[in-house]
């Protein structure tokens, strides 16, 4: 089967018309037409129909369309993967990672591997607690702080690389500023600062409350560590944070004081994802091998 062909008919049952498929690849009309002509009548039933100047696909052609992802996604894979089997230090990673590990970890780990492998380059996709990052086959590996792909089932290996702590953030004055390690138990009347209902660090502070008997006051949501930081620091609340690479015990005015957490939930998994669908391509692999390494060193 003539996989230009496959790769028009993909084309146009995304909604591209004949016209813009001829222009992209640089051939003729006539022949693209023919080209889909010839899929269809190898087939042997109407993959699509005319509805004024689009085509549309007609029930046969959607449920040939989702094979057709998979071929041409296989073959580009396939055709991506010679190239850097000929030379894996030019290859492209394509790592995801959690927010809360971009300012420090994920910098180390792709800073240490560029020193051996200069010429691999890397494309960063932020990732959240939401949908499944590996079904489009666009991420390689995913750093990442978050328990649902250590549940992620047969179709996501997870490796978990540490523990992280969590740490209790207190704005500048707290009752607890000076106190060496505290309990959840001893903030059953404080006002808390949080991150969304979605979030996995929401569900530790949740639970690690519930733990302790009572359900934490949340006064202020925030997308991201940084700003519920920044309202802890002004005095507005409380928060369970991870110290993110930097000193817990900052005493400058209006920044807020990291104090250990006795509770033993008080702790988060930090690991490295990857889709056990896929074979990771040579450069991915390579970093993926590099990360294991340096975290067990």
């Amino acid at each position: 089967m003539d996989t230009e062909g496959l790769r028009w008919f993909q084309q146009v049952a995304d909604g591209a018309t004949v016209t813009e498929v001829a222009e992209l690849s640089m051939v003729s009309q006539p022949k693209v037409s023919r080209g889909l002509a010839a899929l269809q009548a190898e087939v042997g039933t109407p993959l699509l129909a005319r509805s004024g100047r689009l085509l549309r696909l007609t029930h046969a052609g959607a449920i040939f369309k989702r094979h057709v992802d998979g071929i041409v996604h296989g073959i580009d894979d396939a055709l991506a993967d010679v190239d850097q089997l000929v030379d894996p230090e030019r290859g492209t990673v394509t790592l995801g990672y959690d927010a809360t590990l971009g300012t420090w970890l994920v910098p180390s780990l792709v800073g240490t591997f560029r020193e051996r492998h200069p010429r691999v380059r890397f494309a960063l996709v932020g990732v959240d607690d939401e949908g499944d990052v590996f079904a489009d086959g666009r991420v390689d590996l995913v750093v990442a702080a978050r328990p649902g792909y250590a549940a992620g089932g047969p179709q996501v290996h997870w490796r978990r690389l540490f523990h992280e702590a969590l740490f209790l953030a207190v704005p500048p004055g707290h009752r607890l500023e000076d106190i060496d390690t505290v309990s959840v138990a001893d903030l059953v009347h404080d006002q808390w600062v949080a991150l969304p209902a979605k979030a996995g660090l929401r569900h530790t502070v949740e639970e690690l409350c519930a733990a302790a008997g009572f359900e934490p006051r949340i006064a202020f949501e925030a997308d991201d560590l940084a700003t519920v930081r920044g309202f802890v620091g002004a005095g507005l609340g409380v928060a369970l944070v991870p110290a993110m690479g930097e000193d817990p015990m900052p005493r400058s005015a209006g920044v807020a004081r990291l104090v250990a957490v006795a509770d033993p939930g008080a702790r988060r998994d930090i690991g490295l994802a990857w889709s056990a669908q896929r074979r990771l391509l040579p450069a991915a692999e390579l970093f993926r091998r590099h990360v294991l390494a340096t975290v067990s060193r």
